[in-house]
């Protein structure tokens, strides 16, 4: 399956900007924008990840809205 053809896995509509490299359930390793962010907000961020647009949209929304003082691992393809 193509990058541009796959949804999000949370809500099923939304283009995936970040993977979860370590998800807990495998069900839920693609993330679109707006779920990304309400799992910062919730304080449940994705640690180890990968950006799939080519922009930091994920490293800025985590520096946007959280507080958390954990280290977040970006990983290269």
């Amino acid at each position: 399956m193509g990058a541009h053809s796959r949804k999000c896995d949370w809500c099923g509509s939304g283009t995936p900007i970040v993977r979860d490299m370590e998800p807990v359930n495998t069900a839920y390793q693609y993330w679109c924008v707006e779920c990304a962010r309400a799992l910062i907000i919730k304080g449940d961020p994705i640690e180890t990840y990968r950006e799939l647009e080519g922009e930091p949209i994920y490293g800025r929304l985590l520096e946007e809205h959280c507080t958390l003082k954990r280290f977040y691992s970006f990983v290269v393809a």
